[in-house]
């Protein structure tokens, strides 16, 4: 597909500088340098041929101008797998293969070629695959000119969409709600923030904007001059950068726009001055400045028909007075989005509605995704990233895809992350970690382009570094590649009982399993570890050592290596069986003594004597983590919050179940009796 073409093309010129030194010590190969190939043929032997095995040599002929860094990709049509190579870097995800080039083959010039084998192994078939890409061009025997869109360039809508990935929110700064973008404690955003931004990698940043502070509320409803002066600026500052831009109207959704079937007139008399107002001002920007319509309209006592009818309304108003101002906007992409920019089937419907009625081909979708909802926040006992929360994104993304890619409407997730995704948070760190690096890698699947919006924020605004550089490396890898995984990446040794033998389950997502290490130190298989098939197992013996200097909580970490992506870590954790002891507190300050020793806790269910669930969610016992109680490590307590108290009866025993990532289990007692409360160990 085209558009998977342009984005491979573009990610392998610009993911150059900041990849390099995270991702080379990580243990894999990385392109020092690229250029988009324009041209390129590919010649595949299969030398030799055995039952089962054969090996085979690829030559690669460059067509185009010289690319200095490069990756071939192709599928198998027969099953067929890759087991050792030479001369390139070779990983594959299910019949997907990619070869990448060594430190000394990297360059090929224009005409010039670059060979490299490889051993695999077939079944049944050994068909020969029927289609390569190089750096994400197919090889097609002929020189074709590039088509990455340039800046003011005639692209499609689809085009500068896929070319926007990854991207990025300067969320919390422009859509702050108040006299100034630094109200919600954030830095000005500068040249040097949007420097950074694109230095890590990021190919566009979308611009949230809230205009309610800065436009007139009677009259013309004029627009603050300066406010415009300043998102101008903001927006030039990535343009330096070569960034894509987005530019919306923000939270004035919720703050007067959900208004609009009660006061029709005025809401869209205001909206429609202030995209006059935005229209006029970047009218003669370059097709790398996209407009949002609005974002996450919602409107207030309505039913969704009138809904749906209030949004294409706005939509529409939106499309046409951006088209008819002229000069560039005539055929700028506008991004319109789906009702809460939420992807349930009847939201996408009816976008398609006004898509159908404006008939334009220089637009496209806008949906937000933050995850399943319960795992999201640690709620209803999803703890982990199963099955479930895995189909949720397949679904979510499906549904996008045929609804709007399919038709040739690009879509932008405009904001996308994991809700619970913050240091020390809900969602435990593993487990983010899987859900960033599928969802990444589906949305890529699915040709959806996608905006992160970091929410914790995990990146500092002050230092432009990752506080998580673990998180980040994930997510920078997906971008790439597909990572292995595991079933958990918490190993933990009771020290109570006689050490026994640790299995983890593999997930490894297409790719080789090649060692395991601590540290810099390689364990031995067959002595510190054996693998079968997906299984994992970690020695007592290694466990043992490992385990042996006392103490409790994290001893070391140890590191699975895989053919492609980022290593899966796997941190071993010495553990006793973990204890609460007898409180009395208040309903505003009551804390169990915990002696967690060592142990993690992952959830609390809460019920009532008749088994009926007791707290804030009363349609699970599973409470949500961080709202109904909190773990205080430091301080060895459970903290029990005030919004607790208040959604269980009086007098009434609720029975507390700490579940802890151990597998440890801890009883406990709550009697509330006015504002005192009583905490009693089972």
């Amino acid at each position: 597909m085209q558009g998977t073409v342009l984005r491979a093309r573009r990610r392998a010129v610009l993911l150059v500088g900041a990849m390099v030194a995270a991702l080379t010590g990580l243990g894999f190969v990385v392109p020092t340098a690229a250029s988009a190939a324009t041209g390129c043929e590919v010649e595949y032997q299969v030398e030799n041929e055995w039952p089962g095995g054969f090996t085979a040599d690829v030559t690669v002929t460059n067509l185009g101008d010289a690319v200095d860094g490069w990756d071939l990709a192709w599928r198998f049509p027969s099953g067929q797998r890759v087991t050792q190579a030479w001369n390139a870097e070779v990983g594959t995800s299910d019949d997907q293969v990619t070869a990448m080039n060594l430190s000394y083959n990297a360059r090929i010039a224009s005409d010039a070629s670059t060979t490299f084998g490889f051993v695999g192994t077939w079944s049944g078939a050994n068909e020969a695959p029927t289609e390569f890409r190089l750096n994400g061009l197919v090889c097609t025997g002929a020189a074709e000119e590039p088509t990455t869109p340039p800046p003011g360039g005639d692209a499609s809508a689809t085009e500068i969409v896929d070319a926007m990935q990854p991207g990025f929110n300067l969320g919390n700064n422009l859509d702050a709600v108040g006299a100034d973008e630094t109200a919600w404690g954030y830095p000005r955003i500068t040249p040097e923030f949007l420097q950074s931004i694109r230095d890590y990698g990021f190919n566009s940043v979308r611009i949230p904007v809230t205009w309610d502070y800065h436009q007139e509320k009677t009259g013309d409803y004029a627009v603050e001059e300066a406010w415009l002066d300043r998102v101008e600026e903001v927006v030039n500052y990535a343009l330096d950068e070569d960034l894509y831009v987005l530019v919306n109207v923000h939270h004035d959704s919720w703050i007067w726009m959900a208004d609009m079937q009660s006061d029709h007139e005025e809401v869209l008399a205001r909206y429609e001055a202030l995209w006059t107002a935005i229209a006029e001002r970047f009218r003669d920007y370059p097709d790398t400045v996209l407009f949002e319509s609005v974002n996450e309209p919602q409107f207030n006592d309505v039913d969704d028909a009138t809904a749906y009818g209030l949004l294409d309304e706005l939509n529409r108003s939106f499309h046409r007075i951006v088209r008819d101002s002229g000069g560039a906007n005539a055929d700028r992409v506008l991004v319109l989005p789906t009702l809460y920019t939420n992807d349930e089937q009847a939201r996408l419907d009816a976008l398609n509605a006004t898509f159908d009625a404006i008939d334009d081909p220089n637009v496209a979708a806008t949906i937000h995704f933050y995850g399943f909802w319960p795992f999201s926040v640690n709620i209803a006992g999803y703890t982990t990233f199963n099955d479930e929360v895995r189909r949720h994104i397949i679904d979510a993304y499906d549904r996008t895809h045929d609804a709007f890619v399919a038709r040739g409407i690009p879509v932008i997730i405009g904001e996308w992350s994991l809700l619970g995704y913050q240091p020390g948070g809900k969602v435990e760190q593993g487990e983010t970690l899987k859900f960033l690096e599928y969802a990444y890698w589906y949305a890529e699947e699915r040709d959806l382009t996608v905006m992160l919006w970091d929410v914790a924020p995990h990146f500092d605004r002050w230092d432009f570094a990752w506080r998580d550089q673990e998180l980040w490396e994930m997510f920078q890898a997906s971008w790439t590649s597909r990572s292995g995984t595991a079933s958990s990446d918490q190993v933990f040794v009771e020290r109570a009982s006689a050490v026994t033998d640790a299995t983890l389950t593999l997930n490894l997502n297409g790719l080789d399993f090649e060692g395991l290490r601590e540290g810099d130190t390689s364990l031995v298989e067959g002595e510190d570890y054996t693998v079968s098939g997906d299984q994992l197992t970690i020695e007592a013996a290694t466990l043992e050592r490992i385990v042996a200097a006392g103490g409790y909580g994290e001893q070391t970490d140890l590191y699975a290596d895989f053919s492609q992506g980022v290593p899966w870590r796997i941190s071993v954790i010495a553990y006793d069986e973990p204890s609460a002891a007898d409180a009395a507190g208040t309903t505003d300050s009551f804390a169990i003594p915990t002696r967690f020793n060592g142990d993690q806790l992952a959830t609390m269910e809460s019920v009532y004597d008749d088994g009926t669930a007791a707290g804030p969610t009363n349609w699970t016992p599973y409470q949500e983590y961080g709202s109904a109680f909190q773990p205080e490590y430091e301080d060895g307590t459970i903290v029990m919050p005030p919004a607790f108290f208040d959604a269980v009866e009086d007098d009434r025993p609720v029975t507390l179940t700490f579940h802890f990532w151990s597998g440890e289990t801890v009883a406990y007692q709550v009697v509330e009796s006015g504002d005192a409360v009583t905490g009693t160990a089972i």
